[in-house]
């Protein structure tokens, strides 16, 4: 397969590896993106690269929560312009009201009800008034005995770039107090599952074949090897139990007080997290990207 300099780039900007080495990773896996980071790693040459790292689209996402039941949706437009159009925030305002209100899925919004008019000829009238696509493309619901929510980068009151949701079970006044910190927590790493339990377990596998590549590896290098059993029950075991602390959100240290796991800062106020939602806008949607040269040689080709 041919490794083209926008692969290389692409998997340089996703992983902080040199040129050079991102081009022997993807030439190594045969042009498999994933496969290449996983090799940087394996080398020491890369960090773990989340695919949010390499995705892009404007819009906004829009939270709202009610006793028991939160959602949050993503409305996606052309340009960062439209999403701070005050029409455009009308429109994400509204629309997250009627998924709190009626809606499981986005089929199930786009059908209901708003101002006597369908969602679905709502969003299509908005488009040809604002004069951009747009597209309510994915919502979270998230209940539990108490939900908070908390937008990142707010552009308008309930409505930002990241959106999040977090359940909680205990005393109202105390889950209220605390959940928005745990939100906030949640807007800032990215945490991959709720505990290990919920962690995906293809996402595992792949973590544990890349550090025992690793280790190995290095062990073969060094001056002073150690014995297998080591690696295996020491080594490998120490780096998995590490993955899982830095992403899961119990696992984690509280950005508010790193003396406490999360977990246990729930504990210590009378909580406890049942669930969470981290919506970013343009997340699993690639943005095609030209250089200058290749835009104008197309453009001239008609």
């Amino acid at each position: 397969m041919t490794i083209t300099a926008q692969m290389v780039k692409e998997l340089r900007e996703s992983t902080g590896a040199g040129m050079m080495d991102a081009k022997k990773a993807l030439t190594e896996v045969n042009g498999d993106m994933e496969a290449a980071v996983d090799w940087l790693r394996t080398k020491g040459l890369a960090k773990a690269a989340k695919k949010a790292d390499r995705v892009a689209a404007e819009g906004l996402i829009g939270v709202a929560v009610t006793t028991g039941r939160g959602v949050a949706v993503e409305i996606n437009s052309e340009t960062d312009f439209v999403a701070k159009n005050a029409d455009f925030q009308a429109l994400v305002r509204e629309l997250a009201n009627v998924a709190l209100t009626v809606g499981d899925s986005v089929e199930v919004v786009k059908a209901a009800h708003l101002n006597g008019k369908t969602v679905e000829t709502v969003l299509q009238e908005a488009i040809s008034r604002i004069g951009e696509n747009m597209t309510l493309r994915r919502m979270h619901v998230l209940e539990g005995q108490t939900v908070v929510s908390y937008v990142h980068n707010a552009a308008a009151d309930g409505m930002g770039k990241i959106g999040v949701l977090v359940a909680l079970n205990g005393p109202a006044d105390k889950a209220e107090a605390i959940g928005k910190q745990f939100a906030m927590h949640i807007a800032a790493t990215a945490p991959l599952s709720l505990s290990e339990a919920t962690l995906d377990p293809a996402v595992l596998e792949r973590e544990l074949a890349v550090q025992t590549a690793k280790a190995l590896e290095e062990n073969a290098a060094s001056a002073k090897p150690k014995p297998d059993q080591v690696i295996h029950q020491n080594i490998i075991p120490g780096r998995m139990k590490r993955f899982l602390a830095e992403n899961t959100l119990l696992g984690q240290a509280f950005v508010i007080n790193p003396d406490l796991t999360v977990e246990a800062a729930a504990k210590e106020a009378g909580v406890e997290i049942t669930g969470y939602a981290r919506v970013a806008v343009g997340e699993g949607i690639e943005k095609k990207t030209e250089d200058f040269a290749a835009e104008v040689a197309k453009a001239l080709q008609g």
